[in-house]
């Protein structure tokens, strides 16, 4: 959600996997298996596909968002991948401007050189590029910026205690202004009450996610999930 005008700008893909005896699984449940089988570039780009496809329908239903998919680190070995990303904007007939790639601190600095060479790939190709988790890794934001970055997200562990701890507020309200010194957009990840949602909005955060926004829902619903807030207001 748009921090200034308390209107929903984008969405983020969370994969799940319908597990015929389990249940519903989430990722941490699948993904490092996906790691170790060598899985997860098929799933990667499978995501991806999905997540354009369904881009491509709420383009056509006048639906603007900008959607995020997360990549693994694995990810980040694969030469291939700004190619296979281009040819899936291609077909999908979406702008590479609406979609933005989030990965982990940990997942560029297992290989900086590596990471730094393909995030550029996928910088020329006007994507956007995000750090999740910001804060719970060991780079500084300082050295972040040195590669292709556009975003910071602010890991939840900081934002869900900033309304109940200063330390925390504190913590957020120096990562904003950093952030912004170096021309980097803001979004905070776990905001689950308004009282945080206000507080985020005098320290000038870009932008929000949680819970307090919105849960996981399928694609389908977002339409009149939007209606709704249009009508009600936030």
């Amino acid at each position: 959600m748009d921090l200034a005008s308390l209107r929903l700008a984008g969405v983020e893909a969370l994969v799940r996997w319908k597990h015929p005896q389990l249940g519903i699984l989430t990722p941490d449940h699948f993904i490092p298996l996906a790691e170790q089988t060598g899985l997860i570039m098929p799933l990667t780009l499978w995501v991806f596909n999905e997540a354009l496809r369904q881009c491509n329908i709420w383009n056509q239903e006048t639906v603007g968002l900008d959607v995020a998919v997360n990549l693994s680190p694995w990810n980040l070995q694969s030469s291939r991948l700004p190619e296979q990303i281009s040819g899936l904007l291609t077909s999908s007939g979406v702008s590479s401007s609406q979609l933005e790639l989030e990965l982990t601190e940990s997942a560029i600095m297992a290989n900086p050189k590596q990471a730094a060479e393909i995030l550029a790939s996928m910088k020329q190709m006007g994507l956007l590029i995000a750090v999740d988790d910001f804060g719970t890794g060991y780079s500084s934001l300082a050295h972040l910026h040195r590669l292709p970055i556009d975003v910071i997200k602010i890991d939840k562990s900081f934002v869900m205690k900033m309304a109940t701890e200063a330390q925390d507020a504190v913590i957020v309200r120096s990562m904003i202004h950093l952030a912004h010194n170096l021309n980097l957009k803001v979004v905070a990840e776990g905001v689950e009450n308004r009282q945080t949602i206000d507080m985020l909005r005098t320290m000038g955060c870009d932008m929000a996610q949680g819970y307090y926004i919105s849960h996981p829902r399928p694609a389908e619903e977002l339409p009149r999930r939007l209606q709704n807030w249009v009508e009600s207001g936030f």
